[in-house]
């Protein structure tokens, strides 16, 4: 069975070094090269063309998220996972965005390393969970309440109409209902996007893209 060809990029020689011998202890895993910064880390992959590569991300002489995305985009089937000491999001949205599967800190265990090599080669991720809960915080702030997601079918079909600037009329020749109807619609339209009135209402649909 062929060995896991793994590579790895950190630029503290110790950290690198001990990361190494404990990799080469395992049979089936085989460490083909050492990077000390993201540059040379680009370079060492285009040319031994690893399996897995640990990344580290804060580096001299080249990013381990920019690393990360170079890598990514002439070898898309190197798989790379994140070892680092930050669990900052302005360095974990960018890492992952750039193309790594897995996002570990150098406070993991040697054997859960070992286990992620394993499961990079499936192409399954494995998230530290400090990591992980910062990334659902971050995905539980961003979803916010939109006041468009309470109308009804029929009264979101007319704010777009509001907003491409029909009239009333316009409005109810167009979708084949009343006029009355459509003044009822256009009321509480109004009324659940806490607007005065359809100037407001073209104003959002315009900001919210709905238009």
């Amino acid at each position: 069975m062929a060995k896991i060809r793994v590579m790895v990029v950190d630029d503290h020689e110790m950290v690198r070094r001990g990361i190494c011998s404990y990799l080469e202890t395992e049979d089936d895993l085989e460490v083909v090269g050492q990077a000390n910064n993201g540059n040379s880390a680009v370079e060492m992959a285009l040319k031994l063309k690893p399996d897995v590569i640990l990344m580290d991300l804060i580096m001299e002489h080249g990013t381990g998220v920019d690393a990360t995305q170079k890598i990514k985009q002439e070898l898309p089937c190197v798989q790379i996972i994140i070892l680092t000491s930050y669990i900052d999001e302005a360095l974990i949205f960018p890492a992952l965005e750039a193309g790594a599967l897995s996002y570990l800190l150098k406070t993991s265990q040697a054997d859960e390393i070992v286990e992620a090599i394993h499961l990079a080669i499936k192409q399954e991720a494995v998230i530290e969970p400090k990591v992980a809960t910062k990334m659902l915080t971050k995905m539980r702030n961003n979803t916010e309440h939109r006041p468009h997601s309470d109308l009804t079918d029929r009264e979101l079909e007319i704010l777009v109409l509001i907003g491409e600037g029909k009239t009333n009329q316009e409005i109810a020749d167009e979708l084949f209902i009343g006029i009355k109807t459509v003044k009822t619609h256009v009321s509480n339209i109004l009324s659940k996007l806490g607007v005065e009135d359809r100037t407001k209402a073209a104003i959002y649909a315009h900001r919210h893209k709905l238009v």
